[in-house]
């Protein structure tokens, strides 16, 4: 199967300059790696700073890219704009913020505590909105700003262990349709990226581990789980001038899952 970022020019996001919140891992790594690889400036942030450094030292080994690590955690507003602020001061813009932080983990909705069901909440909504909120000024000062907000499709349907997931991630794509339309004037587009079942990431291990895996990949009509590219292609087609006129959308990449039988996961 041929890499799905071939298909784009090398410098197809030349010019472009990123934030990418939970950067340092998993489907976000990806998207800062095929940004970065298409000529991209691209910050990464995440609470953990050892995890961010080892993979903007990747990044740039790979890519040539100036990748800016800065750790923050994103339930904290003020931490979030230290970021952005140290993005701009590097680059000299902001264009583009890509919303990837999440937390997730499997819990049946009767022995969730509150704690646990607002960290969720706090992590993928709530710092969602602090970052768009903080970016909000140099996305509008670019002229050509772009958020796309990493959700999920586990609020299409009832997914068993997920309320707090889903919940969250129902929140997030509601704030890409408010977002779109009130700040469509400032010239900002929002967007969301639904991912389906994507192999070889730390969600996928927790929510189909061992034998459920097999049987969650028979659940989807292309019969496979999505490669971390094929989504990082994605947030590079919304960078692209080919999407310069959708904003407020969800765009689903999940090989058909969400329109078959739902994954019903165990733990």
């Amino acid at each position: 199967m041929a890499n799905p970022l071939d298909v784009f020019r090398d410098d197809a996001l030349a010019g472009h300059v990123a934030v990418i919140t939970g950067g340092g891992t998993g489907i976000c790594k990806g998207i800062a790696a095929a940004y970065a690889r298409l000529g991209c400036e691209v910050c990464i942030t995440s609470r953990k700073q050892d995890v961010i450094d080892a993979t903007a030292a990747e990044l740039r080994a790979a890519t040539g890219k100036d990748v800016l690590a800065v750790a923050a955690d994103v339930r904290d507003p003020d931490a979030v704009a230290r970021v952005i602020e140290a993005a701009r001061a590097r680059f000299g813009k902001i264009d583009t913020l890509v919303n990837g932080a999440a937390g997730n983990f499997l819990a049946p909705a009767a022995a969730l505590s509150p704690n646990a069901f607002r960290t969720v909440v706090d992590i993928d909504l709530i710092g969602s909105f602090h970052a768009a909120r903080a970016a909000f000024p140099s996305l509008r000062d670019a002229g050509d700003g772009l958020i796309v907000n990493v959700t999920a499709t586990l609020h299409y349907h009832g997914t068993p262990l997920q309320l707090h997931a889903s919940a969250a991630k129902a929140g997030v794509d509601a704030m890409t349709r408010n977002l779109a339309v009130e700040w469509g004037g400032a010239g900002i587009r929002v967007v969301s990226i639904a991912p389906g079942p994507i192999g070889d990431t730390e969600g996928m291990r927790r929510l189909a581990p061992g034998d459920a895996a097999a049987r969650a990949a028979k659940a989807i009509p292309l019969g496979r789980f999505g490669l971390i590219d094929e989504i990082a292609a994605a947030a590079v087609y919304l960078r692209s001038a080919a999407a310069a006129y959708i904003t407020g959308t969800v765009l689903v990449v999940d090989g058909g899952h969400c329109v078959a039988q739902p994954m019903m996961m165990t733990p």
